[in-house]
């Protein structure tokens, strides 16, 4: 049995100063006041049955401590692959944005070249069949005459002079222009240059029109 102060004794059994109060009162300690100053009689005994009080208390803080850290880590790992999915999904939208931009891109530049191709063919047309200017009437035919020979070397006829030199009949001639007529604008065979229709029987066979 020894003598400590209410402090000590409070620090000793791990418990406040208050509790060690309440057990004098109680009567589970013994007490004396010696110079003003009260003193606490403490057993081995009871110190040790006592002294595990704050070993408890710890023991479960550091599983209350561990459990706190392993949430975290948990929580942390899921972070890393929600960000993980979420950078991926970006490069996927990238790659995706960048392939359509560049399908679009082939398909105007195709299409450009379409309309290169249309236009170089119209103007190459319409050069072989526009005279040049003139006032002297007898200088225009001579100029009308030298490029029907040019078409006709090339194989590009008009549909008019066709049927003129196959000599149908004006029933027969009129059918076959309207079916011409008709065909136009979806037959590529079909050479229309000023409203006028034109045939190249060196690259197409018109069999069906005719």
């Amino acid at each position: 049995m020894k003598k400590m102060s209410v402090s000590d004794a409070a620090e000793y059994f791990g418990v406040s100063r208050e509790a060690i109060h309440n057990r004098i009162r109680r009567g589970s300690l013994e007490a004396v006041v010696e110079d003003g100053v009260k003193l606490v009689f403490v057993d081995g005994k009871k110190t040790a049955r006592n002294s595990t009080i704050p070993k408890q208390v710890k023991s479960h803080d550091e599983r209350y401590y561990k459990l706190l850290e392993e949430q975290n880590a948990k929580l942390q790992s899921r972070v890393e692959l929600l960000e993980g999915e979420t950078r991926t999904l970006r490069d996927q939208k990238e790659q995706m944005l960048i392939a359509e931009r560049q399908k679009i891109e082939a398909i105007y530049k195709e299409k450009d070249e379409q309309l290169k191709n249309i236009l170089s063919t119209i103007s190459s047309q319409f050069m072989l069949n526009t005279p040049e200017p003139t006032e002297d009437v007898e200088e225009l035919v001579e100029v009308e005459i030298e490029e029907e020979s040019v078409i006709s070397k090339e194989g590009i006829t008009s549909l008019k002079k066709y049927l003129k030199q196959k000599k149908y009949s004006k029933i027969k001639a009129q059918k076959i222009k309207k079916k011409f007529q008709k065909k136009a604008k979806k037959d590529e065979r079909i050479i229309v240059i000023d409203d006028k229709l034109y045939l190249d029987f060196v690259k197409y066979d018109y069999k069906g029109l005719l």
